[in-house]
């Protein structure tokens, strides 16, 4: 029994001399073979950001899905978008034989809207009188240069969710249904309108009613805006021209005998087509100077500057590797605003060095993670965009200032960012690639904190 005990002592106090010894090689890892001089060494610091409101005069929107409404915001000031757009021509539309016009309307159909759904607003629809060939697609284009504004063609009453709806139903790919419903503004136009179209398509050779081109020279187009109410936007999904029609089928019944039949040409604009959103604002309220807040607010062109002064840091930048660079901006919430009619957050904000702007957006660039950046989802809980490590734009251009000290002036844009799952192998998790970016059409408004401390880079640097 004593010599059992004498070895269950030994054992004890070798295993309490093997921990003591290892917990010492453990503390100084990697620092016993590492000469004093070559020992990594971190630091933190922390450099406050410059901001300021700004709006640009225009933005470029080419988009198939056009904004249309009036809506003023308590906070954000007012928005008002209409649109116009050629119709497409498909080769071999047109009539029957013996055709005669019955009727012309034009249909808007949506199923996303903003506002005050059950105030009543009004749609009038104008004929564009002037060739949209050649136009481009800005926001400042105004359409009075194209049309007769107190002429319309015809106009239609309507309110949000009380339009005529129809209900869809589609199987989504996880092979459930999805329902929900389309609204449709029915605006009835005169059918001379329709008797034009007859006339031309009968001269020989259809006339200039034969491809999308030529038609776009006999019929130019027609102009959509709202001119009563101002509490509603919605997001056109289609716009349909419909020239309704009876023909005789001579013996084209089973018993061979005439039958009147009814039958419609249907034309849509469409992206082969021009279509553009021409925006006005009131952003007076937004763009003076403030010390605490900026704003971002789609679709008006209202963007915030962003200054990082680096030349601060430029001793550290200059010495020092940078390993990480934490940007995150922090939204304001107005808790006095109504939830259910207020203007949201955007979902994403590009980041975007002020020079590199121009042409981003016409040419469909996307970020390249120096001069541009993407943030990510804005999050609801802490009302913010993050962005995460942005070390790649300092050190770029800590290259190409060769040491110099620098500034640069970046923008945060509202965007409508296109993510495509992708998946490498069937083993594989699947993970979402950004593959579009557009200038942000849907009303969207922020105000972002600037207030010192808030607005703020954090940098990690280390050396040897």
């Amino acid at each position: 029994m004593k010599r059992n005990s004498l070895i269950k002592g030994l054992f004890l106090i070798f295993a309490v001399m093997f921990t003591l010894s290892c917990n010492d090689t453990l503390d100084q890892v990697g620092f016993t073979i590492q000469p004093g001089k070559d020992r990594l060494g971190l630091g933190v610091d922390t450099l406050d950001l410059r901001a300021r409101t700004l709006q640009t005069d225009s933005v470029y929107n080419k988009t198939k899905s056009p904004v249309l409404g009036e809506y003023a915001d308590p906070v954000f000031g007012s928005i008002r978008s209409s649109y116009v757009g050629e119709f497409y021509f498909p080769e071999g539309a047109g009539f029957k034989e013996n055709a005669n016009i019955d009727s012309v309307r034009v249909i808007v159909s949506y199923t996303t809207m903003m506002g005050d759904s059950l105030e009543p607003m009004e749609l009038s629809v104008f004929e564009v009188n002037k060739s949209l060939k050649g136009v481009t697609n800005y926001t400042h284009i105004d359409p009075a240069g194209y049309v007769n504004l107190s002429a319309p063609m015809g106009s239609q009453v309507f309110t949000g969710k009380n339009s005529t709806y129809r209900t869809v139903s589609y199987t989504s790919s996880n092979y459930s249904t999805v329902t929900y419903n389309v609204y449709d503004i029915i605006v009835k136009l005169p059918n001379a309108l329709g008797e034009s179209f007859l006339t031309e398509y009968r001269k020989p050779g259809h006339g200039k009613m034969v491809n999308a081109d030529t038609f776009r020279e006999f019929f130019k187009g027609l102009y959509f805006a709202t001119t009563f109410g101002k509490s509603t936007i919605i997001n056109v999904e289609t716009t349909s021209l419909y020239v309704h029609y009876h023909y005789l089928d001579e013996k084209g019944s089973s018993t061979n005998q005439d039958t009147i039949r009814t039958d419609a040409m249907r034309l849509n604009i469409t992206p082969e087509v021009s279509q553009f959103n021409y925006i006005e604002n009131d952003n007076n309220q937004l763009l003076g100077e403030n010390e605490l807040y900026t704003y971002v607010k789609s679709p008006a062109g209202v963007n915030t500057e962003i200054t990082f002064p680096f030349s601060e840091v430029h001793d550290k930048i200059k010495s020092q590797a940078l390993n990480l660079a934490n940007f995150t901006v922090y939204a304001v919430p107005d808790a006095n605003e109504n939830p259910m009619v207020k203007i949201s957050p955007p979902d994403y904000l590009l980041l975007i060095n002020k020079d590199s702007l121009n042409g981003f957006f016409e040419q469909r660039k996307l970020i390249d993670n120096v001069t541009s950046f993407i943030s990510s989802k804005f999050d609801a809980t802490t009302y913010s965009y993050k962005f995460s490590n942005i070390s790649t734009m300092i050190n770029h251009y800590n290259q190409e200032y060769d040491g110099a000290a620098f500034d640069l002036v970046y923008y945060l844009i509202p965007v409508q960012a296109t993510y495509t799952s992708t998946q490498q192998s069937y083993y594989s998790q699947a993970t979402n690639v950004l593959t579009g970016l557009h200038n942000q059409m849907w009303p969207t408004a922020a105000k972002l904190d600037k207030r010192k401390g808030n607005l703020k880079l954090e940098l990690i640097f280390s050396n040897f």
